[in-house]
């Protein structure tokens, strides 16, 4: 007799018969988000086989794809399946990405604890109806799954999306469990996946928490998804949105040879859509990076703050649009006011917003405001821990510990950001300015020496005007800086 793991494998491989199935797939389909060992998969294809041998003498129906999965070659099979009735032609994609979010199972053993995982799918969905970027398919769709072994191809299928997201909850006595885990509809390929262990002292914002986690992690991994998609398009068939996507890459590189031809795409996609207001604030981030990195340009202020205005003008209900637009606000036109008036509408469009909360820090930084930095960017880091900009909050980190004495953490906090972004000079400003608290001069003056390596111009005075750095910062900073090696 067959478990309900080896069941579960059976099932999927004889929804996708004739095809490969891949071994995250298969994993996924049978244990879920539980850890497992590495031989499982082994021992429950190697049950079925067994049992379809003495059954049909057919252990050689199940085939072994050797580094890829398995498939089923054994002959057609005609089952009763509870979601035949929603088959039909397969809906078209979205011009955008889209997603589902499946019920997440209760696997506390308890069927009173199921309000909890229904509570965790509805959370996310709103999390995720709030980021303009992504199509949601609605909760009454996704719900009409609950129960079932889910093929994520159909599902794909039959809502029209993308990706899906599946997940698990457990809860046993105060503690809760929580795993959750993206997936390509289209290749059945795992994106994404993370697991959440937290006290369940207060449930309401425990699925608050666990909620804005899961979506602020997601997100960059669905955009990341989307950008390599782009990537395999023909440049021809791109409209504004594919423009901004295979922009994406560029602008969060920070660098001045990156953003400079990803300002040609976004401009394709203004020219496009005047009133696209990511495509904007992508712009203003260029010109930010070109503004400081590429020689302080006026030219490249002003087109920051132009793009930035616009970006607000057309994008009053688009959370990414409104963050870069803030950033560029309050570094580039040096009113923190209106940096943190479009900051905090984005936080209420997308309370999970990673970037408003990393791009936040570096503004308070500068600004002097060393304790809210650090605040905003643990938040930041703690939604998105391997965001494209964590190396941004790592430096709001390291400059706000240096100003509050606490040399050590700003040492840490600059290795993390060097770490994270090692091309970036400003890594490497903040890590010299750190080892020279610590005495350690050498050292310090190796990391001012690879500043100028990658930003030959680099005068910290200029810099702190550019940012409008708050004189308690730019006093503390460039004694150490000066010590370090670095021209004024």
């Amino acid at each position: 007799m067959l478990g309900r793991r080896a069941v579960a494998l059976l099932q999927l491989l004889l929804d996708r018969a004739g095809l490969p199935v891949s071994k995250d797939a298969l994993v996924h389909a049978a244990w879920g988000g539980s850890a497992m060992a590495d031989n499982n998969l082994t021992v429950q294809i190697a049950a079925l086989r067994k049992v379809l041998s003495s059954e049909a003498a057919a252990d050689n129906w199940i085939e072994t794809l050797p580094r890829r999965g398995y498939r089923y070659v054994g002959p057609a099979v005609t089952r009763s399946d509870p979601g035949e009735a929603r088959l039909g032609p397969p809906l078209l994609l979205p011009n955008k990405a889209s997603i589902a979010v499946l019920p997440f199972s209760n696997l506390s053993g308890n069927p009173e604890h199921r309000y909890l995982a229904d509570g965790m799918v509805d959370d996310v969905i709103s999390g995720l109806s709030r980021i303009k970027s992504l199509f949601v398919a609605a909760r009454n769709s996704s719900f009409t799954y609950r129960g079932e072994a889910v093929d994520v191809q159909r599902v794909g299928r039959e809502l029209g999306v993308r990706y899906v997201l599946e997940g698990s909850v457990r809860k046993e006595g105060g503690r809760v469990r929580v795993t959750a885990t993206l997936i390509d509809s289209q290749t059945g390929a795992q994106i994404w996946a993370e697991r959440y262990d937290r006290s369940s002292g207060d449930i309401f914002a425990l699925q608050d928490e666990i909620a804005q986690s899961v979506v602020g992690s997601m997100a960059p991994s669905v955009r990341r998804a989307e950008i390599d998609r782009v990537k395999r398009k023909r440049p021809e068939s791109l409209d504004a949105y594919d423009l901004v996507l295979r922009a994406q890459m560029d602008v969060d590189s920070g660098m001045p040879e990156q953003v400079a031809r990803a300002l040609t795409l976004l401009e394709r996609a203004i020219a496009l859509d005047p009133s696209y207001a990511l495509a904007h604030g992508n712009a203003a981030m260029c010109h930010h990076c070109l503004f400081l990195r590429a020689g302080l340009q006026e030219a490249n202020r002003a087109a920051s703050i132009d793009h930035a205005r616009s970006a607000m003008l057309h994008g009053s209900d688009d959370a990414a649009a409104l963050t870069l637009a803030g950033f560029s606000l309050g570094m580039d036109g040096h009113d923190r006011g209106a940096a943190f008036t479009a900051l905090e509408a984005a936080l209420s469009i997308s309370p999970s917003s990673a970037l408003a909360y990393i791009l936040g820090s570096v503004i308070l930084g500068w600004g002097g405001e060393p304790e809210r930095a650090i605040e905003w960017s643990e938040k930041g880091l703690r939604l998105s821990p391997f965001d494209p900009w964590a190396f941004a909050a790592y430096d709001a980190q390291a400059m706000s510990h240096g100003l509050l004495g606490n040399h050590e953490e700003a040492c840490r906090a600059a290795y993390r950001s060097v770490q994270a972004n090692p091309a970036h000079s400003i890594t490497y400003v903040q890590l010299a300015a750190a080892l020279v608290r610590l005495d350690r001069l050498s050292e310090a003056r190796a990391a001012a020496a690879r500043v100028l390596e990658l930003h030959p111009s680099f005068r910290f005075g200029r810099h702190f005007s550019g940012v409008n750095c708050a004189p308690a910062l730019a006093e503390s900073l460039g004694k150490a800086l000066r010590e370090a090696g670095l021209p004024e």
